[in-house]
């Protein structure tokens, strides 16, 4: 594409498509690009989602369809695409794809993050194979099964629960002597019949060989089970634009509540940039706010 674009947004989840929907009504040239699909996202591995104002609860992947559905109302151009690289000369952003080239003025990044591995031995080797980072994606497997939840925060003890209305037994490990997740949360899960709390607990390896069969503590102790699921956080995907905006030691970009990034015209959204909160409200938040900045931007230029 040899046209200079008023505006990329390199990401599909709830972020990207808010910026979407923000950008069509603004009348900008834009396009979204996304490399899993035109509606890619962490929230499709949600199974109910009760914090998103308006929906009691909520599919995961319903509540990103209807984003999707009301972008696409607005004729918001999408693309399936993998961004490989990001340049700026001349006031200029270069956003080279697997399939293609565009040119724009500015940008709006929210690739998201990805799960944070626990790195430990039979971790990689039986990923898929009782292994898993989804429990919404995999849980049906282990139907009246035994598994093991790592983790303390929303996520582990959010995939403990639905795991417990689906297996015999769920053992939720965490390495501290309580839990981070909100309160609500954890008062669910301590009424939850079939889930064990195993406190200052570290994973030292994953056991199997044709499958996970059991995991063994740094104390010794070994925990049988059908599978393990790892909950420990999440790792944000800035690596594209690492030489072109300023990092926090985590990775996460640093950017205001407008979006705006230590580059001119590159702007932050999601759970990619550095924010108190990482919910799928604050990054439609985000999403709109960076569009505002977009548009004043392009004022200036």
């Amino acid at each position: 594409m040899s046209e200079i674009l008023d505006l990329v947004i390199c990401g599909g989840g709830a972020a990207g498509l808010t910026s979407a929907v923000y950008a069509a009504r603004s009348g900008l040239d834009f396009v979204l690009i996304d490399i899993s699909s035109s509606m890619g996202s962490q929230i499709t591995q949600t199974s109910d989602v009760d914090n998103y104002t308006g929906f009691e609860k909520v599919n995961g992947m319903e509540l990103v369809m209807k984003f999707y559905e009301h972008a696409k109302a607005l004729n918001a151009p999408m693309v399936n695409d993998e961004v490989q690289e990001i340049t700026k000369e001349n006031g200029i952003f270069t956003i080279k794809c697997a399939q293609g080239e565009y040119k724009t003025r500015t940008v709006i990044y929210c690739s998201g993050a990805s799960h944070r591995e626990l790195g430990v031995k039979g971790e990689k080797e039986l990923l898929g194979r009782g292994v898993g980072y989804c429990a919404v994606c995999d849980g049906f497997f282990y139907r009246n099964k035994t598994v093991v939840v790592v983790g303390g925060g929303n996520t582990a003890v959010t995939d403990a629960l639905y795991l417990s209305k689906i297996c015999k037994k769920v053992i939720l490990l965490h390495r501290r002597d309580s839990l981070r997740a909100e309160k609500i949360l954890v008062e669910r899960l301590e009424n939850a019949e079939n889930v064990e709390l195993m406190f200052n607990s570290e994973v030292a390896e994953i056991l199997g060989e044709k499958g996970a069969d059991g995991v063994l503590l740094k104390s010794g102790d070994k925990i049988d089970c059908d599978g393990v699921f790892i909950a420990v956080g999440i790792v944000p995907r800035s690596e594209t634009v690492k030489s072109l905006a300023k990092l926090d030691n985590n990775g996460y970009i640093v950017a205001d509540e407008s979006g705006k990034t230590s580059l001119d015209g590159l702007f932050a959204a999601g759970d990619v940039r550095t924010k108190a909160l990482r919910q799928i409200i604050t990054a439609c938040s985000d999403g709109a706010n960076c569009v505002d900045s977009v548009n004043k931007f392009l004022d200036t230029v």
